[in-house]
This record gives C-alpha cells, structure tokens and sequence, in this order.
C-alpha cells in the first residue's frame, strides 16, 4: 500500500499535456475551462448611468432644498439632449446615460412632482449613480485561462462581447462495470443480483467534473468478457474507469488484465479506508483507474483522484476547494490504520458526521455536504476542533 497523497501525486504527475483547444460559443463554454484571457473590448459601465428611477439634477441645488424644473425624461438606452442647470433637474430611469451637469439623482421616493417642478422631501447624500468604468476598464484582464467556467461568468463574458471563446475539449471517460450479479437499473433484479448503480453514479460524476462519460457497459467475470471491454474502451476514451474486480477475490482479474494489455500499472493499493484497493495505470497517453465495487469507495476515490486528473486535463488551474470549519460533535472511528474519508454534513457553520456504515452504505451520501479525512494513527475528533470539508 502507498499513502493517499503518494497515490495524488503519482495521477497527476502522469498527466503531461493537457487536452486540445477548441473554440465554442460562449453558452457551450458551461462548465469549461478557458484556454485564453478574456480581455474587455469596452468600459463597463460604459458611461455614468443613474442607479436608480428619480430625477437627476446638481447636489448644490438638492443641498439648497430649492424647487426644481423638469426639462426633460430620459429612459434607458436614451442620450439626453438637454444640459443640467441651475434650477434644473431631468427625470431619469435606472440605466439612462446621467446629463451633462447633473452629479447626482435623487431617488423618486424622496421627492414631491408638482407638474413640471419637484420639491425635496428627504434629507438624501448619496450619489446613485454608476461611474464611468468603475467595475471594468477597457482592455481589463476579466477572466484568467484556466478559470472554469460557472453561470456568473457567462454575463461577464457577454458584456464584453466574447460570444465565441477557446476552451480545452472535454476529456471522454469510458465507465465500465464488472460482475456477473450486476443487471441495468431499468431490469429487476432476481435472487442473487443487484443493479447496477456503480456505473451510473460515476457517469454523473464525470460529468459533473467537466467530461464526456461514456458507459461501455457490464463486464462478466471472466478475463475474456474483462479484457474485451477494457481494450475496446481504450480505443475510444482517454480515461477508463472501471468498478469492481480489483480486490483479492477468484474472479478479480482486473489488475492481472491491465497488464495483459500492455498497461502500466503505478499503484494497486491505497492506505485509505474506503478504496484500498484503487488500481491506477497508463499506457501511452491513456489513464486506467480501477476502483473498488463498493459503491462508496468508488464514489469517494472518483472525487479524491478522477476528477483532480480531469481538472488537469482540461486545463483548470485553480485548487479543489476545501472549507476549514469546527466539529459540532465529536467523532470517533474504531481502527486507525489508514486514512478515513468520512461524509458529512454542514449545519449552521458546523460540521456534523453523518450516520455512515461502512463502503457499502451510498444512502449516506444522499444527506452529505463533504467530506472530511481523518489522518492514520488518530483515533478521535473533538467537538469544536476545525476539520477540512471537501465539498460535494
């Protein structure tokens, strides 16, 4: 067995180069990672706009509290025509291009409109308005190659015109299953079987951690059906992932087979409990995984060493992020051996373990926020103290 940070390093140091660039339109770039800094063509606001519906006019004369003539309206998307003067105020609404001589604009609510004239009934000293490139100058840095791309970017780029952009490509990642007791989710069961929730679960994860999943289907235990699927889904992936048939049972060929094909293998042992026998190869610029058939190992060594490699893969050069906050509970495990990742959940800035029966138990993970390692050798966490909480 090798330590689990051992295990990281290896995964990712195997990955040299990272995938193609291709050039997407800026809806497609959801949940991509940049391949080049966007740079803003404009200044954003692109001029002193009014913050707010009210009336534009000289703070000298709101000052004063003297009454004030309306010489125009000016609507968003409208330059005004006419200059702010003594005694002159234009209506504006939230948006419009603010008048030449106006410095501020006094919310509707705090003003009284007698025809064409208005009266001032609350003390107000604030501006309300939006200056001249106060959030972004033009030719401003506003994401950074590397950044993977959320919902909130999408507005970024679009108020700077970047409705195409390059991207790197999607890695593919061919799921596999194994066992001859396992049937589709769709089939049900008889005596002796049980569906197939392994694969599926790990498709959404690729998913989700920015690939194209591709499930190559269920592998019988024998090593012909296994050595079938696995250099069938090398050909068409760069990441293969396969669940079950790598422990010490009598019909575990994984690892044997791995070698067969000309994979080569860097670790098959992890000092960690779930997923001590996580298997992780390569050949050429292929990436093997072969992870345990308990659902929550493989679940939980997908998003400690899968999805890491990925993110490097697509050129995501930021961090997985992990949150320090206290225990509200404390926490005890039983053997200390290895590395412990457990599930837990988030409750009003506490962490609190979640009921967790072993590898087997995935309903633990329906009420999980993150999770937590608890490090080789310690037996207790106490209440209060600050754990490390990798989200989910």
């Amino acid at each position: 067995m090798i330590a689990f940070e051992d295990a990281l390093k290896i995964v990712l140091n195997s990955a040299v180069s990272t995938t193609e660039i291709e050039e997407v339109e800026m809806l497609n770039a959801i949940e991509r990672v940049l391949a080049e800094d966007i740079i803003s063509d404009i200044n954003m606001p692109p001029f002193d706009k009014s913050a707010v519906d009210g009336f534009a006019c000289r703070s000298i004369d709101f000052n004063k509290k003297i009454e004030l003539e309306i010489i125009e309206t000016i609507p968003a998307g409208k330059c005004p025509e006419k200059e702010i003067s003594e005694g002159k105020c234009s209506k504006i609404m939230t948006g419009a291009m603010l008048p030449t001589g106006a410095d501020c604009v006094v919310m509707i609510e705090d003003i009284e409109v007698n025809s064409n004239k208005i009266k001032f009934t609350k003390d107000n000293t604030a501006k309300n308005i939006c200056y001249l490139s106060e959030d972004i100058h033009i030719n401003d840095l506003v994401l950074s190659k590397g950044c993977f791309i959320k919902p909130q970017h999408i507005a970024v780029l679009a108020s700077v015109g970047a409705w195409t952009l390059k991207v790197y490509s999607k890695p593919k990642v061919g799921i596999i299953s194994t066992g001859d007791e396992l049937v589709e989710p769709n089939v049900k069961p008889a005596i002796s079987q049980i569906r197939n929730s392994n694969a599926w679960q790990l498709m959404a994860q690729a998913q989700k951690s920015g690939a194209f999943a591709h499930y190559e289907g269920i592998a019988a235990d024998n090593k012909e059906s296994t050595f079938k699927k696995i250099s069938e889904a090398l050909q068409k992936n760069d990441i293969v992932v396969l669940t079950g048939g790598v422990s010490m049972g009598d019909f575990d060929y994984v690892p044997e087979i791995m070698q067969e094909i000309g994979i080569k293998i860097l670790f098959k042992s992890i000092a960690v409990q779930p997923g001590r026998p996580t298997v992780f190869g390569i050949k050429d610029d292929k990436y093997i995984f072969g992870l345990p058939g308990n659902p929550v190992s493989s679940f939980v060594q997908f998003e400690m060493l899968v999805k890491p490699l990925i993110k490097k893969l697509i050129g995501y050069q930021g961090e997985i992020v992990e949150i320090a906050l206290p225990l509200g509970s404390d926490i005890y495990r039983k053997k200390t051996e290895r590395k412990s990742f457990l599930p837990v959940s988030i409750r009003n800035g506490e962490v609190f373990p979640i009921d967790y029966h072993g590898s087997a138990h995935i309903h633990s993970y329906v009420f999980a926020d993150g999770i937590i390692a608890i490090e080789k050798g310690v037996l207790s966490l106490k209440k209060g103290e600050k754990v490390n909480v990798r989200q989910l």
